[in-house]
């Protein structure tokens, strides 16, 4: 290069690489190198004679030249900062006001720009097409020997307009610094995509023809959206995705003193408390005491994650301005979205169908979905089943399309009474509506025909339609299988259009292997979904929770795809919302408080916890790594000689957990190098294909590849020994450890520095089935609290684990340790309410006499109390009876199922008997629950018992020993009759069934 080409400046962090004519400055001013526009946050570019832009001559305040335009036609036309009135600069149409100005109109020649650059127009467009195509296909290879000085860059850039350039001259190799990121217009091209041969082609020359033409038909007047719709769409695309919307003031500050206020009552609670016991009832009293402690310590925890509450905004229409411009490929990120399933006669296999039937017909490219189904009981029916939804999919999918119906799921589009007319239009709505419902009725009818055979299973096994046996036939033994339904040949519609990927997927399960149920499941899918399609991002559902809003995934790109947010969201979190629960909600299913007020109240720190369904993930955040790092201040080094002064220069080292971005910013051999350093292997497991997709940040499979190599592989990666000796379920993916994966998943994203978004758009994006009696809502509660304790026992406990990095927020720890300490809030509750009645029969009392002072210490931390609940309920929207429904299940789940997890926890961890619960909780579980219920409550109707039956106070013997002799008698005899585990035939090997 010729020295007198310009300033060569470029970032591999952003996909830029400019030449800067004339570099320098007319006149001295403020220094902008290297700085973005402080009202819209792009960059500072260049005039159309290669000057660095300058809005204002006067203070040099850095705007670039879309905001100085727009400020001069549709804003007071002054700067920002000095509040002096912009002057027409050259290039820009004129405005009000520009007559009184005395500068020589330039109109005639001002565009003539092609003289003055002539003769660096080659350079120029050399190094733009050499950058900007660099490892984009075979045909630029020759660019990769010129340009080796440079790193190439994986990363979108955005379109510039008014002919200016963006700059950057910080030295290679290191990121770019600034105080505000950028607002990419348009998304990250794709390799061989048209708009990237535009581009590389000299695409910017004609952008440039187009701005002159279109600012020479507009000089003269005043431009408006009206005259300029694409400006104004231009302007709208350029906007973000989402915004907060914070907790009015009048709303959340008397909340938040309240809150201070309860605390210092409780201080001066505790301290009255304390410094006055009772010595006649010193045992109760102390109890007592002990229990309110942590009854505030508990408090504490779940208050404090709540002072900062939010809600967000979603802007779909800007998602489409800015990824689906008219012409142009679709630039939204493909998702690939998770089922799990189990055993289809506890998860009936029609409410499987309508979830996957919901999740085909989004709203959403079909080419970038991708729909996974595991089945982890390899049954039979769930595969028949599979592949009669997929045949209907065919004819349900274009009907949902056509006529955009909401929810897209046939049994509750089907069952809703609502008003099914309402805003349609096409004549023909009401025919095919009557035709699809009938379709759908015999879809249900094949469905249940499937489910009364699987109930009679034949002594020999499943036989397949071509007469092989069923694979999955010992269900502790068979092969892993993967089906391709749809997104092949054959992949189409009615109508012929295509229809997104449906592929099925049950994991290999071998005797002596662990499989972690749930959580292994769900990284069998991880693995595979990386191998046959690699999206970027992955939607995780439970079999029964259904799309209920079909831009789901459009609310989560406006997170996830945003330039400003985005890069740091490991996951974009949905409220749980449920069908066919009764209107007064008498076991708290909604669990509105959770929902609505806690979960608010986190994404206002760090973000919400996942809650094990209706999440979005970023792929690269469940791999392990860490989110992107900004640029740091480089510290001094010397040389060897000098040990005096600074520090001795060291090679570079990567994290265990390294940004993945920088491994897109090296060429093949450095990645060699860099696989070879980190270990991958060691880390993801022996499969190169799928190791190789771990590094590619905006997903995709290598072309390459054949289907069937792809499909060998991700048999591979589905085996029962893959994860051995590997980080599967210690650093990667779902957690191994707990019952409840998920908060011990979200836990260790939030600790390596990611945060997660709560987004609750106004039409529920998803909707389930709840439990609908007693006992099957405690046994809900109980797996739950069950998982908490073991959380809080193990090596990733919050009160101990995530400290090293500083990444996880106080507050957000406060709300983590929250989850795995409120199981043992039965301990005092249980003791608190029984207090009351041993002070009624001891004729003790737990506190002394109490004065007229601090008489006022209760009444005052009793209004402090409502006041709070109040005011909560204010802000967040909750009513007063789901308020009331949640306080009730609280103290119902404390002193029952929550008791229970505590005391089997203890026993795991004091006892040391882990695997004797773990491997008998089938046989004893049942039978230890309903005595410990029983036990319950015989103790609180003693007192009537013994009314009814004694005499004198003093119980008949007979009825005693009958009573012994009769509980005996049948507890034996049903043990005998009605064994709780099925005694199987054959070699005696570690257990392994449906939900291992």
């Amino acid at each position: 290069m010729q020295a007198s080409a310009g300033l060569v400046a470029g970032s591999h962090n952003r996909n830029e690489l400019v030449v800067i004519h004339g570099h320098e400055e007319p006149k001295p001013l403020k220094d902008m190198t290297g700085q973005v526009c402080e009202i819209c946050g792009d960059e500072i570019g260049l005039t159309v004679d290669g000057d660095l832009f300058v809005a204002c001559n006067e203070c040099g305040f850095p705007v670039c030249r879309p905001c100085y335009e727009y400020e001069r036609r549709e804003g007071s036309q002054n700067c920002p900062q000095c509040k002096t009135r912009y002057k027409r600069l050259k290039g820009s149409p004129r405005v009000e006001g520009d007559d009184d100005e005395e500068d020589v109109d330039d109109i005639e020649h001002e565009f003539n720009i092609d003289d003055e650059h002539n003769k660096n127009n080659n350079i120029a467009e050399a190094m733009l097409h050499g950058k900007m195509s660099y490892g984009r296909g075979p045909e630029d290879d020759h660019d990769n020997n010129n340009n080796t000085q440079y790193p190439p860059v994986i990363a979108g850039r955005s379109a510039h307009v008014s002919d200016e350039f963006p700059i950057s001259t910080q030295p290679h190799g290191e990121h770019l610094s600034s105080l505000h990121k950028r607002v990419h217009p348009y998304g990250s091209p794709e390799y061989g995509s048209g708009r990237w041969d535009d581009k590389k082609d000299g695409g910017w020359k004609e952008r440039m023809e187009e701005w002159k033409m279109h600012q020479q038909g507009n000089l003269g007047a005043e431009i408006d959206d009206s005259v300029d719709p694409d400006m104004a769409m231009l302007d709208e695309a350029r906007q973000p995705l989402s915004r907060k919307v914070p907790i009015a003031s009048s709303k959340i500050n008397p909340y938040r003193m309240v809150i201070v206020a309860r605390l210092f009552i409780l201080a001066i609670f505790l301290r009255y408390r304390l410094m006055n016991p009772v010595q006649d009832g010193f045992g109760l009293w102390l109890t007592s005491v002990i229990c309110e402690i942590w009854f505030a310590f508990s408090w504490i925890l779940d208050q404090f994650p709540k002072w900062f509450p939010i809600d967000r905004e979603t802007y779909l229409d800007r998602l489409s301005l800015r990824y689906e411009r008219e012409g142009e490929p679709n630039m939204l990120c493909p998702v690939d979205v998770f089922v799990s399933t189990v055993d289809p006669l506890k998860e009936p296999p029609l409410v499987t169908a309508n979830t996957v039937l919901s999740i085909l017909a989004m709203d959403y490219p079909v080419d970038k979905i991708s729909c996974y189904i595991s089945d982890d009981g390899a049954s039979m029916l769930s595969f028949e089943s599979l592949s009669e939804t997929a045949e209907f999919a065919r004819k349900w999918v274009p009907f949902c399309k056509k006529f955009a119906i909401e929810p897209r799921a046939p049994e509750m589009y089907f069952s809703d009474k609502i008003d099914y007319l309402k805003d349609k239009v096409q004549p023909t709505f009401v025919k095919e509506r009557r035709a699809m419902k009938r379709e759908y009725e015999e879809f249900k009818v094949r469905i249940n025909a499937l489910v009364a055979k699987a109930m009679k299973a034949p002594a020999e096994g499943w036989i397949m339609q071509d007469g092989t046996p069923w694979p999955g036939n010992n269900t502790k033994d068979h092969p892993g299988m993967i089906q391709v339904f749809l997104g092949q040949s054959g992949g189409t519609d009615v109508e012929g259009n295509e229809l997104p990927r449906l592929v099925y997927v049950s994991r290999e399960k071998r005797p002596g292997f662990q499989h972690h149920k749930k959580a292994g499941a769900m990284n069998a899918l991880v693995r595979v979904s990386g191998v046959l399609t690699n999206a970027p991002f992955m939607l995780n559902l439970d079999c029964d929770h259904y799309l209920n809003n079909s831009k789901a995934a459009r609310e989560a790109m406006c997170f996830l795809m945003d330039p400003q947010i985005g890069r740091k969201v490991c996951y974009v979190q949905f409220p749980q919302r449920f069908d066919g629960i009764d209107r007064h909600d008498r076991y708290a299913n909604r669990n509105t408080v959770f929902f609505d007020i806690n979960m608010k109240g986190l994404d206002g720190i760090q973000g919400p916890v996942y809650v094990g369904t209706g999440c979005v993930f970023r792929r690269q955040a469940l791999y392990g790594y860490d989110p992107p790092k900004g640029p740091k201040r480089p510290k001094m080094v010397s040389c060897d000689c000098c040990p005096c002064f600074g520090r001795r220069k060291k090679n570079p080292k990567f994290e265990k957990h390294g940004d993945v971005e920088n491994i897109q910013g090296y060429n093949d051999d450095d990645k060699k190098l860099l696989k070879s350093q980190m270990n991958f292997e060691k880390k993801f497991g022996q499969s190169a294909i799928f190791v190789t997709s771990t590094l590619m940040v905006d997903g995709g499979v290598p072309p390459s590849s054949s289907p069937a190599s792809l499909l060998k592989e991700a048999i591979h990666v589905i085996s029962c020994g893959y994860e051995d000796k590997t980080e599967w379920g210690l650093e990667l993916g779902w957690i191994y450890g707990s019952i409840t994966e998920d908060i011990l998943t979200g836990f260790k994203m939030h600790c390596r520095g990611w945060r997660s978004i709560y987004c609750m758009p106004k039409r529920p994006a998803f909707k389930g089935s709840a439990p609908i009696n007693l006992s099957d809502r405690l046994n809900q509660v109980l797996r739950w609290a069950l998982g908490s304790v073991e959380i809080f026992f193990s090596r990733h406990s919050p009160l101990l684990y995530g400290y090293k990095g500083g990444n996880l927020k106080w507050l957000e720890r406060f709300a983590y340790v929250n989850t795995t300490v409120y199981p043992f809030t039965a301990l005092p509750l249980l003791a608190y309410c029984t207090l009351p009645a041993i002070c009624l029969l001891t004729g003790k009392f737990i506190m002394p006499e109490i004065s007229t002072l601090a008489s006022l210490f209760f009444i005052s931390l009793f209004l402090s109390i409502f006041a709070t609940g109040i005011l909560e309920l204010r802000w967040s929207g909750v009513s007063i009876e789901e308020w009331w429904r949640n306080e009730q299940f609280w103290v119902i789940g404390g002193v029952s199922a929550h008791l229970f997890a505590v005391i089997q926890g203890l026993l795991k961890v004091l006892a040391g008997i882990s695997d004797a619960i773990n491997n008998g909780y089938q046989s004893w579980g049942p039978l230890f629950g309903k005595l410990f219920f029983a036990f319950w409550v015989i103790i609180h109707l003693y007192p009537f018992l013994k009314g009814l039956m004694g005499k004198q106070n003093r119980t008949p013997t007979i009825v005693v020993i009958w009573s012994i002799l009769l509980a005996s008698i049948f507890s034996l005899l049903w043990v005998r009759i009605d064994p709780f585990v099925l005694k199987t035939k054959g070699p005696d090997v570690k257990q392994c069934g449906l939900n291992c």
